[in-house]
Formats: C-alpha cells, sequence, structure tokens
C-alpha cells in the first residue's frame, strides 16, 4: 500500500503551485510537508483524496489512479483515508460521542459491513479511539463548546480514527496549539502510526516536529520539491530555505523554558 505522485502539475489560472511533482510515500510512513504559505502543502493532501484534481500527472493510492476514478471509485479511496484538518471542525449541535460516532453510521461505512454496527458496538469503537487519543469516557454526553481546544483537536482525531484509516493525512493538525499541546499532539501522531501501523502525511510549517517524528522529509518551494530526505540528511542540507528552517527551530528551542 502506498501513495504516488507522478508527474503531478496544478495550476490555478496563470498561478502554478505544484510542478512536475513526484514521490511516493511507503507503508507505514510518516511523511512530512514542509514549505512556506501558498506553496502547495495543502493542495497536495487534497490531491490524495481526490478533491482537487491535476492540471496534468497522476496520483496513485494502493494502485488506484485517482485522478481517473469516478464518485463511486472516489468514495473508496476516500474511506481508506483519514483527514485531520487545521481545526477540529467538530459538530457542535452533536455530543462528542455523536461526533465520534458519526463516521460509523454513514451509508459508505455501513456499505461495506457485513451488517450495520449496534449501538453497543458503536459505543465500544467510540470508547476505544478516545483512549488512543489520551481522552476517557467521562466527557462522551459533553458537546464541543464544554471542553477545551485541545480536547476538541483529539475528539477530531478519535472521529477521524472511528471507521479505520489505512491512512491519516493530517493538514497543519497543531496550529492554535500552545507548545505543550503541540507536544501531545506530534506524539499522538507518532504513536498512533506506529502502533495502528498506518501511513501518516503530515502538512506543517514546524520543523521542529518534523525532525522529532518524520521518517522523511518533502520540503515544496517555488512549486517544486526542493528536497525529500530523511531527518538525518535534512539536518545536513545546505539549502539555503532548508537553513532557514533550521535555525528558527533552534532559536524557538532556546527560548523555551
Amino acid at each position: 500500500m502506498s501513495i504516488r505522485f507522478e508527474n503531478v502539475t496544478k495550476s490555478f489560472g496563470p498561478k502554478t503551485v505544484l510542478r512536475d511533482v513526484s514521490f511516493e510515500v511507503a507503508k507505514g510512513e510518516i511523511l512530512f510537508v514542509l514549505g512556506k504559505s501558498g506553496m502547495g502543502k495543502s493542495v497536495t493532501l487534497k490531491h490524495i483524496v481526490g478533491t482537487m484534481k491535476p492540471t496534468s500527472g497522476r496520483v496513485y493510492v494502493d494502485g488506484q489512479d485517482v485522478t481517473a476514478l469516478d464518485a463511486e471509485g472516489l468514495s473508496d479511496v476516500r474511506r481508506k483515508c483519514g483527514m485531520v484538518f487545521q481545526h477540529p471542525a467538530l459538530l457542535d449541535s452533536l455530543s462528542v460521542f455523536e461526533n465520534v460516532a458519526f463516521g460509523l453510521r454513514t451509508p459508505q461505512y455501513i456499505r461495506q459491513l457485513p451488517r450495520p454496527l449496534t449501538e453497543l458496538e458503536i459505543e465500544k469503537i467510540v470508547i476505544e479511539k478516545l483512549s488512543l487519543v489520551n481522552l476517557n469516557k467521562d466527557i462522551l454526553r459533553q458537546m464541543p463548546s464544554e471542553i477545551s481546544y485541545g480536547m476538541q483537536k483529539r475528539v477530531s482525531l478519535a472521529r477521524t480514527l472511528a471507521p479505520g484509516p489505512q491512512y491519516l493525512l493530517f493538514d497543519e493538525p497543531t496550529t492554535g496549539l500552545d507548545p505543550i499541546s503541540t507536544t501531545a499532539v506530534n506524539d499522538l501522531i507518532f504513536e498512533l502510526s506506529r502502533k495502528l501501523k498506518v501511513t501518516s502525511v503530515v502538512v506543517s510549517h514546524d520543523m521542529a516536529c518534523a525532525l522529532k517524528i518524520a521518517d522523511r522529509v518533502l520540503v515544496l518551494d517555488q512549486a517544486k520539491i526542493l528536497a525529500l530526505e530523511t531527518v538525518t540528511e535534512i539536518k545536513k542540507s545546505k539549502e539555503p530555505l532548508i537553513q532557514d528552517f533550521l535555525s528558527e527551530t533552534l532559536a524557538l528551542g532556546s527560548t523555551q523554558p
């Protein structure tokens, strides 16, 4: 199982945000996609689940050409991919339990099962996924507005995990979090990737997070891949942009208490 980009170009009118981009994410790998704002990081994620189509080139998930799939085929791919957005995006009118259970009640999920899940089975899955993100069942009946922003982020992750995705796609998962919560979320990404044996693609601007948990780091600049290296190799890079990222990371580290 893998994600593969082959010569992907994406343009919006005269502006090209990805140009002839090719790379592969191996099974079980944690790949960080770094770059300055507007360099095509989130656009890359959207190509994986087919919410954007490339201007040219191909994107494959498990050998399926996502760019050639119809709505039904895309539905199959999206069931394999759990997207964790920049903001929690919980449904305010639903409890924590109902938010996490949401994906287990969709027709798309139910169709792949021999039979619909019972309420007891759904509750068991919800509690299990909350436990994976270090939350307990005491918050099941609480509303999103009654828990902290950091907890909302973790509930959102539990909701993504509930249907059992094979790929986790994170779009700036630590945005808006304090340093302690940022560390907790990054630790969760690493632990879940290893424990659940899923493949993770993390879009981020945070080199410190990448250096801590990534297997490889892909750096986008000027619509192209500037580097695709292991953490050890990235640390040795002479590229000015990567040096800037590394310098900023060291400066931030020196100011931490």
